[in-house]
């Protein structure tokens, strides 16, 4: 069985310096909430800053952040602090009914939860980007690349000037090459994803309007960030890639596509018309 993390807290508390300290009281007091928190956010909470939550990391033999959330996730859900598992989380001994319906649950909480936090303003900037972009980039990396290459293949179908590749490498090469008129759209659900952040990085020193979609409004990520889409999937280090989270991406790539359409619907319906013809005689 993994360690106790609360264990490991409670016996270095003496040893912590005083902004780890605060960490510690925090998550000892609140282990739910500081699950979901992005680095950042946790960071403002606590009033440390971000380094402090890294250097706490660091002090309970985490390599990072991400590392030691996974080692609350593990204790929560053996128990620790008689908090169980929790809310809607599987357990062994669910029926397949009761399986279903957790199942729905989350990813109809999920997708509920992204619709709240449309803001539409933003919304309509970021629509509003993609139109008068020269060209659209998207940008993911593991569970996220697959959603930004569905992003892609979507709007290619109405849009010529979208672009995607796989491979960080290229990711990175093509973030370093974009212009001032283009715009960078990238996924992450934490937004600490170490190749994203590189991407974000040499995006934004070329110029380009970086939209981030993502989970958390403060991030390493976010901080590069010119407009931001939240999905309101909550997922633990342990569901890492879960489809609840994908699901509230998608959903927020069909109403940008949808509304793109719609806004645009003259030259979107020629272009669709052209891109479905082109594929036609492949089809049996």
């Amino acid at each position: 069985m993994t360690e106790d993390i609360f264990v490991r807290i409670r016996g270095g508390y003496n040893q912590f310096t005083k902004a780890e300290k605060k960490v510690a009281d925090y998550i000892l007091g609140n282990p739910r909430e500081a699950l979901f928190k992005s680095i950042t956010e946790l960071a403002e909470t606590c009033g440390v800053g971000d380094t402090s939550v890294f250097r706490f990391c660091k002090t309970m033999k985490c390599r990072g952040y991400q590392e030691f959330k996974m080692l609350l996730s593990l204790s929560l859900n053996q128990g620790s602090q008689g908090v169980g598992q929790m809310e809607g989380e599987i357990e062994l001994e669910d029926s397949f009914e009761q399986v279903a319906s957790k199942v729905l649950s989350s990813n109809i909480k999920a997708l509920e939860e992204t619709r709240s936090l449309l803001k539409e303003k933003e919304f309509q900037q970021v629509i509003q980007a993609f139109h008068q972009a020269d060209r659209i980039c998207f940008y993911g990396v593991g569970t996220s690349m697959s959603t930004a290459m569905k992003a892609a293949d979507k709007f290619l179908k109405i849009e010529p000037k979208v672009y995607c590749v796989e491979d960080s490498h290229k990711q990175a090469m093509m973030a370093s090459t974009m212009k001032p008129r283009e715009v960078a759209v990238i996924f992450s659900y934490s937004g600490a994803t170490k190749d994203t952040i590189h991407v974000a990085r040499l995006a934004k020193k070329a110029g380009a309007v970086i939209v981030c979609v993502t989970r958390f409004v403060k991030s390493p990520l976010t901080a590069f960030g010119d407009l931001i889409l939240l999905c309101g999937a909550n997922e633990s280090p342990l569901q890492a890639g879960s489809s609840s989270a994908e699901i509230s991406q998608l959903f927020l790539i069909d109403l940008l596509y949808t509304e793109y359409y719609r806004r645009y619907f003259e030259q979107c319906s020629v272009n669709n018309e052209k891109t479905s013809a082109s594929v036609m005689e492949k089809l049996c």
